[in-house]
């Protein structure tokens, strides 16, 4: 790919030849990944002059950022906000449902006795169920942002999803204290 041929203007959709949804093809996404980066990766223009290295760098870092950001379900759905004008305000709307902050409590709690039990199988079952409902909260998003674009529901359900990404790190902490 030239770089006179590569907009950077176009959004992450646009580069992979996507459409602006939440739910996506992953192979597309994969193919046309591989594709572009066949294309601009710096090896490519080890040959070229320095400006034109500099240039297929930051086209590569560009291909990099634009999958890395698709390919996560919670990156993307931000992003996809971004792009609608919504800021998902992670890091300064922290209020939530009582029952969704008193579940958070009862998995932390659920996730520290299994710790210190050094239960593996507690462990493996809240991850599973964790699992399982970030899961239906995605496919509730995709309705969200896909069919009903409710950017504002969709922003609060990132968040949401945000916290439980944030047990799973948990979860995966306390299997690394069980294994050590």
């Amino acid at each position: 790919m030239q770089a006179a041929a590569f907009d950077f203007k176009q959004n992450f959709f646009q580069l992979f030849g996507l459409s602006e949804s939440y739910q996506l093809d992953s192979t597309a996404l994969e193919q046309h990944y591989r594709m572009l980066q066949s294309q601009v990766h710096p090896d490519k223009s080890a040959h070229l002059s320095e400006a034109e290295q500099r240039v297929s760098m930051q086209l590569s870092t560009r291909v990099n950022e634009a999958y890395q950001t698709l390919r996560s379900p919670i990156a993307r759905a931000r992003y996809l906000l971004t792009l609608h004008g919504v800021d998902t305000q992670e890091e300064t709307n922290t209020a939530m449902p009582v029952e969704f902050l008193m579940q958070q409590m009862e998995w932390r709690e659920a996730i520290e006795e299994a710790k210190l039990a050094k239960d593996s199988s507690a462990l493996e079952q809240l991850e599973m169920r964790l699992q399982h409902e970030m899961h239906e909260l995605q496919q509730q998003l995709a309705v969200k942002i896909d069919q009903e674009r409710d950017y504002p529901l969709a922003a609060g359900m990132v968040r949401k999803l945000r916290f439980m990404e944030k047990l799973a790190e948990e979860i995966g902490s306390a299997f690394d204290v069980i294994d050590n």
